[in-house]
């Protein structure tokens, strides 16, 4: 049998709101025209002659183009009009009973939506895998769970590292995926040894207008990295903290000298603060909630930030079409998660925004991190982290676990912060000032000096967070120190004196303030 090309799989659907009034012959010419590589005629509602009939004549068309036809769960019919192979679901015919029905030569697939899933269809003799389902999708009702990037990539490990396997089994993602996300699922889900080997979709070509121009596109798209990918991985990076230390200032100076737009969406209650701290440290600050807005902003390059302090009913809306407008444009973004596991509708809103994008950076406090690697299962009171239970390496842990997940660089804040970008680089940061905690707005002022150096310096992620929080947390400690300071009231106009000022002296490349930082490599 001759090796088969999963990377662009179509999955029909010749349901109403899908294919409407139109051929889905004709479509599945035009999409494997387009660059699809595998058809699969799924439809669960028509009779088994509907089915019978209009399977052969998909398979005619097929076998023009030389590409094989899977059947879903179907192995009467698969069977019947020589189909290639067949797709079983989990609750459909086992695999050894298709196998001996339809031949050693056959092409079987099988939905597996967890490792353990993955490992007995592996075992099993599966030809490839149909991971999923990925996000949230109208074509199928009888999802057992979204499993997300996420979920891809648990998989993916575990077939990397389990020897025993008899075979490699190709691994395809399905559930939601069109070309405003196909990049992003390809990317986030990859793991050290494994990579999936393409994306199936439905409505992306089934519904679109034109459907050799949608399979075009998505074609295209699975050939190039996503535009927020700047190959930071593969550049060796120093993991000395002095080494990594002695680049700050020259990030900081670029800051000044281009003066990055720094688009936030941000938490109503510290706007001003944010834009004064903003333009501190030399970025050019605006703040807009609208998202129809994003897609001009971000031609401009400079970064955005999603903080979702003060939620509102259109606020994930706002939030999502900005989301994807910056990662089109290829500028970073930062998730501040505010306040993440205070409510329900907190914590639905993160997983919407975590399905709907790619987050360059995410930073929060202790109790945030944790709701957003599904650890925490105590409620937030208000905005606030609450009282640490963990010990230093399990919050160091902890962060290189998300950020090896989401693959991007994570930010936890505390008395000590912690910083990953979920490979070789973890780092504990001691620097800042108690009046920094009692303050609202400081952290997300954070969020907003951080993306604002990443846009500057958007290759090493990591070393633009810990210089932004360098710059952040020892301006801070100087601030404190003025005579003219006796509280958090008299601390705030000192704190923005204190960061023009350390900013300036970056512009002039004076280093001595870098003798207060106080930084450790973490070996976890």
């Amino acid at each position: 049998m001759r090796p088969i090309d999963y990377s662009l799989y179509l999955v029909t659907d010749s349901t109403e709101p899908i294919l409407g009034k139109r051929d889905l012959l004709d479509i599945v010419a035009q999409a494997i025209d387009g660059g699809v590589t595998v058809v699969q005629y799924r439809d669960k509602k028509s009779s088994s002659k509907i089915l019978l009939e209009t399977a052969a004549k998909l398979h005619n068309v097929t076998q023009k183009f030389g590409i094989p036809l899977i059947i879903n769960d179907r192995v009467d019919i698969a069977l019947a009009i020589g189909a290639e192979g067949v797709h079983l679901g989990q609750d459909d015919m086992d695999l050894a009973t298709a196998r001996a029905i339809l031949g050693s030569n056959a092409i079987i697939g099988v939905t597996c939506s967890n490792a353990r899933e993955a490992e007995l269809a592996v075992i099993g003799g599966a030809d490839y895998l149909g991971i999923g389902t990925v996000f949230a999708t109208l074509t199928k009702t009888d999802t057992k769970q979204i499993i997300g990037t996420s979920g891809i990539r648990t998989i993916l490990e575990r077939l990397s590292t389990f020897s025993d396997l008899p075979k490699r089994a190709a691994t395809i993602a399905i559930g939601g995926i069109n070309a405003s996300n196909l990049q992003r699922v390809m990317f986030q889900s990859k793991a050290v040894y494994r990579a999936l080997d393409g994306v199936a979709v439905v409505s992306a070509i089934v519904a679109a207008k034109n459907p050799n121009d949608a399979a075009v596109e998505l074609r295209s798209l699975l050939r190039r990295p996503p535009a927020f990918y700047k190959e930071a991985e593969a550049r060796a990076y120093s993991k000395d903290p002095v080494s990594i230390v002695s680049q700050v200032p020259s990030i900081a100076r670029k800051v000044i000298e281009s003066g990055p737009l720094s688009h936030n969406m941000i938490n109503q209650v510290v706007i001003n603060f944010a834009a004064n701290v903003a333009l501190a440290v030399g970025a050019r600050p605006i703040m807009s909630g609208n998202g129809s807005e994003a897609e001009d902003l971000a031609r401009l390059g400079g970064c955005l930030v999603i903080n979702m302090g003060t939620l509102q009913p259109q606020s994930v809306d706002n939030y999502l079409q900005a989301l994807e407008a910056y990662n089109a444009a290829g500028n970073p973004v930062l998730f501040d998660p505010v306040g993440a596991g205070a409510t329900k509708l907190r914590r639905e809103t993160i997983k919407r925004l975590m399905e709907g994008g790619y987050f360059d950076i995410i930073k929060g406090n202790e109790s945030e991190i944790k709701v957003l690697y599904g650890t925490n299962a105590i409620q937030q009171r208000g905005v606030d982290s609450g009282e640490s239970t963990s010990t230093h390496l399990e919050k160091a842990s902890l962060v290189k676990k998300l950020a090896k997940r989401e693959r991007n660089v994570v930010v936890m804040t505390g008395e000590i912060d912690y910083i990953s970008d979920g490979l070789e680089r973890t780092y504990a940061i001691a620097n800042g000032h108690q009046y920094l905690g009692q303050i609202t707005g400081t952290g997300c002022s954070l969020g907003t000096t951080i993306a604002s150096f990443a846009a500057i310096e958007k290759q090493d992620k990591l070393l633009a967070t810990l210089a932004a929080l360098l710059l952040y947390e020892i301006a801070a400690e100087f601030a404190a120190q003025k005579s003219d300071v006796h509280g958090p009231g008299t601390f705030v106009p000192a704190f923005i004196d204190s960061l023009r000022d350390l900013s300036a002296q970056c512009e002039r490349d004076w280093k001595g303030w870098l003798d207060k930082a106080k930084v450790e490599l973490i070996d976890i």
